[in-house]
């Protein structure tokens, strides 16, 4: 039976990408890498190629992430340009399902009341002037904004703040800055809204019913018709 390659290198439209054995001994991994790249380096010498490299399921700590990369970087035409692997840290686990947890508060974000969360956040009531509410992924309120609403505070720009009401004194998603709409009266019939960044870069308010095309993966309901 044919041993399985250690390392297999793919041309791609942006350059090269190594996948690396993720059943081998490490030292084993290094040596055909070396071996490899440099057979493909008599055929490419000349021509500056990226590289990203995939480990599979093998986890690689910082230490042997380097000395990949630096097995690559020897070959003067090859920029290593990434390495990903299908494995995570527990911290990074960890991190990622606090952030796609969704926490919820019921009553009135008073002002100078700060409220923040890693994930999303739902507010089950208003959100008065001089309040905040501060949030790793998408903001959801159930009440009226007057405040500040800041969503995507880790540079999310993907993420939107809802309201049923929005009066708010400042909007934040990520970097983006937007101050209150000068558009609607507290008396006014409306609808609810969501807040979103636009393909340039600005926030913008429209109906809530755009979210189910603007952001699609925003919900994980599989049923209905």
């Amino acid at each position: 039976m044919n041993k399985r390659p250690n390392v297999v290198i793919k041309g791609t439209k942006e350059g090269l990408t190594l996948h690396l054995n993720d059943q081998c001994s490490f030292h084993e991994l290094k040596a055909e890498l070396a071996e490899k790249l440099s057979a493909h380096h008599r055929e490419t010498e000349g021509h500056t190629l990226a590289v990203h490299i995939q480990t599979g399921n093998r986890y690689v700590t910082d230490e042997q992430s380097e000395e990949l990369k630096d097995i690559v970087r020897q070959k003067r035409n090859l920029v290593v340009n990434g390495l990903s692997s299908n494995v995570m840290t527990k911290d990074e686990a960890e991190r990622l399902v606090d952030e796609r947890n969704i926490e919820t508060m019921t009553g009135v974000v008073r002002s100078g009341q700060v409220i923040e969360v890693s994930g999303d956040i739902l507010v089950v009531g208003d959100v008065n002037p001089g309040g905040k509410i501060h949030a790793g992924g998408n903001i959801y309120i159930l009440g009226t904004l007057k405040g500040i609403a800041h969503a995507g505070i880790n540079g999310r720009k993907d993420a939107v703040i809802v309201a049923s009401r929005m009066l708010p004194s400042q909007l934040r998603i990520a970097d983006a800055l937007n101050r209150a709409p000068d558009r609607m009266e507290e008396d006014e019939e409306h609808d609810m809204e969501c807040a979103f960044v636009d393909a340039e870069g600005q926030i913008v308010v429209d109906r809530l019913q755009v979210l189910r095309h603007l952001r699609p993966n925003i919900t994980s309901f599989k049923g209905g018709r």
